[in-house]
């Protein structure tokens, strides 16, 4: 580590502000089929992790479908210092896994389909539209937590991320593109985090 990286480590020891419990990553395909994208990803959950994270989402958004079977695979692969759960567009079973990968299940599509969930549920009568509240919008969601730090590398755009789960997060874009992604970068968004004072919407 450089000495650098080292005053940012210290920074974010001593400093008084809780790190991110849960940290997300929005990705896109481009970004995962850059050379050694898969070699970068396993360094950042290892940061995140050694900086106090104890769950790390990762969404990847994809713009061809006919990718998704090569990025699963290669993204269940991946060394990585917890359990990993990867949710293909498909799939419909939440994820509690430590670590949480998205690849091309958008935001809008998850909600819909919780959305639907409901309507089959009041249509059979098994549920009275009005008692229908946000915890049972959550339990029919693929990624039901909410992340306290949302990172985006390269462009301040969030690609259909998690549009439920995301509305209470802290966002922090960096220009820095995915594969030139450092320590340093990732500790200035933690030391940004725990500078914020949380508002959760007030």
């Amino acid at each position: 580590m450089g000495l650098y990286d080292r005053y940012l480590a210290l920074r974010h020891h001593l400093h008084d502000g809780a790190p991110p419990a849960h940290v997300a990553f929005v990705l896109t395909e481009r970004d995962l089929l850059e050379q050694g994208a898969y070699d970068r990803l396993e360094r950042v959950l290892r940061w995140a992790f050694e900086y106090g994270a104890d769950r790390v989402t990762v969404s990847v958004s994809v713009l061809d479908e006919a990718v998704v079977p090569t990025l699963e695979r290669e993204l269940r692969s991946v060394d990585a210092p917890r359990p990993v759960a990867v949710r293909a567009p498909d799939d419909t079973e939440p994820v509690a896994a430590p670590v949480q990968v998205n690849v091309g299940l958008g935001g809008k599509g998850e909600f819909a389909a919780a959305v639907r969930s409901l309507a089959e549920e009041v249509d059979a009568g098994r549920l009275d539209p009005a008692d229908v509240d946000e915890t049972d919008v959550e339990r029919r969601l693929v990624f039901p937590d909410e992340p306290d730090l949302l990172v985006k590398t390269g462009a301040e755009r969030l690609s259909d991320f998690m549009i439920w789960q995301s509305v209470y997060s802290e966002l922090y874009f960096t220009d820095v593109n995915w594969r030139d992604v450092r320590k340093r970068d990732y500790l200035r968004a933690v030391l940004d985090y725990q500078n914020r004072q949380r508002r959760f919407g007030r």
